[in-house]
């Protein structure tokens, strides 16, 4: 009678609530004091109520008694058959109060609710930082751990997430499922899409506090960074030789292991970087894309023009050391060197 009366006189004596059952007060006390009374034979999991323990043993025996109609699919318990239907109906019976969007699952909206609240209940005993998803967390262990239970099949190489998994998978199918609506380039994850949408907007979201530079990411503001602080955590294990970017020190290994990872499709040359293939490419195609402002004549290496500006400037920045007369090339500095060498 109580479901029709909405009698509730059974209350909790540590967080006030009330319940229409005696058994429904003792079984909502375990939250509290923690008791599991009933564990899982095989794995020695526990749980609150027996119910909950029926649905676990079907994960060890397989049993999924409860089937869509629509696509077949078949699941442990008729709450997640439930939740399921609604991929089918499009239904979303939880809406957010704050924003309005909408969720198939109570819990998902749970969750949502933290990034307008920022809570965040799950904190790392280890290093202290805290997650908005029990999920997110465990995958955060990992880093701690080292732990990487997600292997390729296809390279062996293995991911702390699924979900990183996944991403890496298209490397190796091609897959790129975000597409520019702007260009028609196609990326494989959402971010590096977003990150190049401010390619087309000029949106530069990462200021620099010293010298007021922006930066498309955070990751690009991080490197610059160490221009002002002089950080080089990148050290070279053969000559010791720091660096200040990663990418940097990738290029240098090449000087120890004589890499030269870019070869030329025309001649077979092969180049230690990809800049260097592009411009050895100029001489095969004869293009010239750096023009001289002041007379016009073009070259096909921003070095060369740099160096030619010095005869319209008449800088000369290599001096000898002997005399002092200064030169605006140094195989010129070289040349004369020689007049003094011949001279002792």
């Amino acid at each position: 009678m109580r479901s029709h009366t909405g009698e509730k006189p059974y209350p909790c004596e540590t967080c006030g609530k009330s319940f229409s059952h005696q058994s429904a007060l003792v079984v909502h006390k375990r939250c509290h004091t923690g008791e599991k009374p009933y564990p899982c034979e095989i794995c020695g999991k526990c749980f609150r109520v027996q119910q909950a323990l029926l649905v676990h043993k079907r994960s060890h025996t397989g049993e999924k008694p409860y089937p869509c109609e629509t696509c077949g699919k078949s699941f442990i318990d008729r709450s997640h058959l439930l939740v399921h239907k609604r991929s089918h109906t499009g239904e979303k019976p939880y809406p957010c109060e704050t924003c309005g969007k909408s969720f198939t699952r109570q819990s998902t909206l749970l969750v949502h609710k933290r990034c307008h609240t920022g809570e965040k209940p799950y904190p790392c005993e280890i290093c202290g930082k805290s997650f908005s998803r029990y999920s997110h967390l465990v995958v955060h262990m990992r880093s701690h751990t080292g732990e990487k239970p997600y292997p390729c099949e296809a390279c062996g190489k293995s991911f702390n997430s699924r979900s990183n998994l996944l991403v890496h998978m298209r490397c190796h199918t091609g897959e790129k499922p975000y597409p520019c609506e702007t260009c028609g380039k196609s990326f494989i994850t959402r971010s590096y899409l977003l990150v190049h949408m401010r390619s087309h907007t000029g949106e530069k979201p990462y200021p620099c506090e010293t010298c007021g530079k922006s930066f498309i990411t955070r990751s690009q503001l991080l490197c610059h960074i160490r221009c002002h602080t002089g950080e080089k955590p990148y050290p070279c294990e053969t000559c010791g030789k720091s660096f200040s970017q990663y990418i940097h020190l990738l290029r240098h290994m090449r000087s120890h292991t004589g890499e030269k990872p870019y070869p030329c499709e025309t001649c077979g040359k092969s180049f230690s970087r990809r800049t260097a293939l592009l411009d050895h490419k100029r001489s095969h195609t004869g293009e010239k894309p750096y023009p001289c402002e002041t007379c016009g004549k073009s070259f096909s290496y921003q070095s060369a023009l740099l160096v030619h500006y010095r005869s319209h400037t008449g800088e000369k920045p290599y001096p000898c050391e002997t005399c002092g007369k200064s030169f605006g090339y140094r195989c010129s500095l070289l040349h004369h060197m020689k007049i003094h060498l011949e001279m002792r």
